[in-house]
Order: C-alpha cells, then structure tokens, then sequence
C-alpha cells in the first residue's frame, strides 16, 4: 500500500475528486486500510470501496463506520458485476492496482467506457509508459493502442519505491484515464472484432503488418490492404495510430 507519501498521489486526484458535483459516484479499487477512502470521500458525492483481502476488511470498516457517504464492498472487482454494483450510473475510480493483474483490471473498467468518466490508477510504472506510448515508440503495443481507444491516458505522478510500505522492487505511477478516447470518433460497430483485430496486428511486434495480417488474409491482399490505406508495405504495428488501424479494419470488413 502506499505509505506516508500517499499525500503525493491524493495531490494528483484530489483536484478531480474536489471537482466532482456531490452526486457524483467513485469506485475505489482495493481500498485497503481506508487511508485514501477517506480522503475520496471527504470530496465525492457516494464512494464504492471494494477490498479483497478479509484480513483488511474489519479496519477498513470500522474506518469507514463514519463516513455515511462510503459503502465497502467485500469482493474481486475482476468477479464483481461494476453496472450492478455502480447501478448503472457514470462514475469515476480509483485504484492502487497489484501489478500482476493490471492489464485485466484496466479491461474490465474500460469495458465499462460508457459509463465510465475517468480512472486513476497507480500501476507500475513500465505498464504507464506503455499505456501512455505513442506511435513509433518501441513502447507502443496492442496494451497502448487499445488504451488510447478509449481514453486519454496521461501520467500525473512518478512515485519511487520508498513510498510504498513495504517498498517494491520497480517505480510506479499514477495514471489518468480520461475518457472518451478516440472510440467515439471512429464509429466502430463491431468493438470486440476490432479489438481481436489489433490483437493480429501486433501478435509479432518485430515482423511487419503485413506478415501479421497473413492469418487474416493472403500476402497480396494484405499488400493491397495497406496500400489502400496509405500504410507503407514494410510497416510494423508499432508504427501507426489508432485511426489508421481503424481504417485498416474497415477495409479488411470490405474484403470480406
């Protein structure tokens, strides 16, 4: 968990979280003790703390018992139903993420980019710069790509390992994911299809799309994909944005 230097991180969220109308409703991801349950709630209009770990959960509730605004959900929030538990209204999260479950976590909460108005997220710092990656970095991946689909991720905070109560071994990062990303200036119908899509495209980050796509689609037809779409036939995944891998899978919807 974060430790004294918690302050550092709420500095980053609290802006959001003070901006919030007083019906707004956040999510806090693994709340743990409560220490910044009870600062998102000193702010929000309703805070939801989920925490797994039933050896946290007694503190945790009896930290909350007096804050009327704070319901404390014992649960997975890889298991639990987010529209159920949100009611379906938009909200805004929070989460200090277990670094070996960050990439599924951001999916389930993005699942839910609809509803969702932004996340802040502290994960490991390796996983921000890959989120946060553009087109021709060498850390650009499927992970930036389908991130920057639906919001627009930005790193508020480096946090080094000694803010960490026990300290971990890599440097971490608060994340902003505001949303919406480009997904509602493409028009895309098919969200699961394109998704699977980027997924082909950079299955081998070193070989180019074309030779990806050849799961999808003969050499010369891929060859003629790219060519129609304005992308260079020696281009790679890493190269290109999420509007050109639109276009491509438009293109490839038209071939078929």
């Amino acid at each position: 968990m974060l430790g004294p230097n918690s302050a550092a991180a709420w500095n980053k969220v609290g802006g959001p979280a003070a901006a919030s109308r007083r019906e707004d409703l956040w999510v806090e991801i693994g709340a743990g003790h409560g220490e910044m349950t009870s600062l998102l709630a000193a702010q929000v209009g309703r805070l939801i703390a989920i925490e797994l770990d039933p050896r946290l959960l007694p503190r945790l509730q009896e930290h909350t018992a007096k804050l009327p605004n704070v319901t404390v959900t014992a649960g997975d929030v890889l298991a639990v139903d987010l529209a159920e538990l949100t009611e379906g209204k938009r909200f805004r999260a929070y989460g200090n993420l277990p670094y070996y479950i960050t990439s599924p976590i951001v999916d389930r909460l993005l699942a839910q980019a609809d509803r969702l108005e932004a996340a802040f997220l502290v994960v490991q710092l390796e996983v921000a710069e890959r989120m946060t990656a553009r087109p021709g970095s060498r850390d650009f991946a499927y992970f930036s790509a389908f991130t920057q689909f639906y919001s627009r991720p930005e790193i508020l905070l480096r946090i080094p390992p000694g803010a960490f109560q026990p300290p971990p071994k890599v440097s971490s990062a608060l994340v902003a994911l505001r949303l919406p990303g480009e997904r509602t200036k493409l028009g895309i119908s098919d969200e699961a299809g394109f998704l699977k899509f980027l997924k082909v495209c950079f299955a081998q980050k070193r070989k180019t799309l074309r030779n990806n796509l050849r799961s999808l689609m003969a050499q010369d037809e891929a060859a003629e994909l790219l060519h129609e779409c304005g992308i260079g036939a020696s281009a790679r995944a890493e190269e290109i944005g999420v509007a050109e891998f639109a276009r491509l899978f438009a293109a490839t919807k038209r071939m078929q």
